[in-house]
């Protein structure tokens, strides 16, 4: 049995045997929630542990994009995509006084041209395709992948270096093909097998770097303002 194997077990001991039906108590189902909330919180305490420099160097790009005029394309599958939209909708919609708004496009929100793609050209060019209608370079592609495999984003991913667009990949995993190409600018990697863990790290590390990026732009004309006074 491997490290996986013990975990999962931990996590849901009436699916291993150690429980079931009726012997189910609502002690052991506390327990299982005390279990899951305590990997959650180890899980992304070693995550920003290891990635702080990593997210600020994503929020740099992100700001400097900005800065420029630049624009933020998102993209995910599943589960995924959701995230994909909630990025793209804090960056539209800040919900805390005094930060702007600025231009981000979910990549997974127009379903008539995701179909289209994938009926006329084939699912691994539902991104691409978008991508290479409406970025430009200095724009930012940021994409979600629990395992860091998903063929999509990967032809997303070369078509925005092609297109000379910035990228940051969220992954999970050992980080997958996202990691292993090369191609990215930024890949962060949830180092655990537990789609969940991986997920609930996701959520947390783009709030973050929406605020990272928020304070950077702010710190930017900041100083811009200092020098032209």
């Amino acid at each position: 049995m491997n490290d996986t194997d013990d975990t999962l077990r931990d996590l849901y001991p009436f699916l291993h045997g150690e429980q079931r039906g009726e012997e189910i108590t609502a002690e052991a189902l506390r327990e299982s929630v005390r279990r899951k909330a305590a990997h959650s919180l180890e899980v992304k305490q070693a995550f920003f542990e290891a990635n702080a420099d990593a997210l600020i160097a994503c929020a740099r790009t992100l700001a400097e994009s900005f800065a420029n005029g630049g624009r933020l394309f998102t993209m995910g599958n599943g589960g995924s995509s959701c995230d994909a939209a909630h990025l793209a909708v804090e960056f539209q919609h800040p919900i805390t006084a005094g930060r702007e708004a600025l231009p981000a496009m979910n990549l997974t929100m127009d379903v008539a041209m995701c179909t289209a793609v994938a009926n006329d050209v084939g699912v691994p060019a539902i991104f691409a395709r978008q991508l290479e209608a409406h970025a430009r370079p200095g724009d930012v592609l940021a994409g979600f992948s629990t395992s860091g495999n998903s063929a999509n984003l990967m032809e997303a991913f070369r078509m925005a270096r092609k297109l000379g667009v910035r990228s940051i990949g969220f992954a999970g995993g050992d980080g997958g093909e996202m990691l292993r190409s090369g191609i990215l600018d930024h890949c962060l990697v949830v180092n655990t097998d537990s789609i969940h863990r991986v997920q609930e790290v996701h959520v947390a590390c783009y709030h973050i770097l929406w605020d990272l990026t928020h304070t950077l732009l702010a710190d930017s004309r900041g100083r811009i303002g200092r020098a032209q006074s």
